[in-house]
């Protein structure tokens, strides 16, 4: 019954993540580079996830979830002809992320429904423990 639970609070952690690296891609959407290399471009973040078999327990078998964030350097980054812009490149041109803000927000949406989905499966398993409880007494 616990592992329910503990399965369900690795996923809202994933998916918190996911969030965070959502909302850190569409507040960066119009910087010309990553604060944190210089004058190095600001690539996407992405949050993927996979199952947690570290924490396997032969006793049981639900797994709970794992993120990885990784950075999209497959897509093209955005160029934007700004001639006065301190980034500009000698034609002019200003690099800036390739994120999409529609995708972004979809993918914010997703996660959020998928956060709130595991908020109810961990209502229901408190539930179903609750109701054991009382079965037993």
């Amino acid at each position: 019954m616990l592992k329910g639970i503990d399965i369900s609070t690795s996923a809202l952690v994933a998916q918190r993540q996911r969030m965070n690296t959502i909302a850190g891609n569409i507040a960066a959407v119009n910087v010309s580079h990553d604060p944190k290399s210089g004058d190095a471009p600001f690539y996407r973040r992405m949050v993927t996830f996979q199952a947690d078999t570290d924490s396997l327990d032969p006793e049981s078998t639900g797994v709970g979830v794992k993120y990885k964030i990784e950075i999209d350097t497959d897509s093209e980054l955005r160029k934007t002809y700004s001639p006065g812009h301190p980034h500009a490149d000698q034609d002019g041109n200003v690099t800036y992320p390739n994120i999409d803000v529609v995708t972004e927000f979809v993918n914010a949406l997703e996660a959020g429904r998928a956060y709130e989905a595991n908020i109810s499966a961990l209502d229901i398993t408190k539930d179903m423990f609750s109701t054991s409880l009382r079965i037993l007494a």
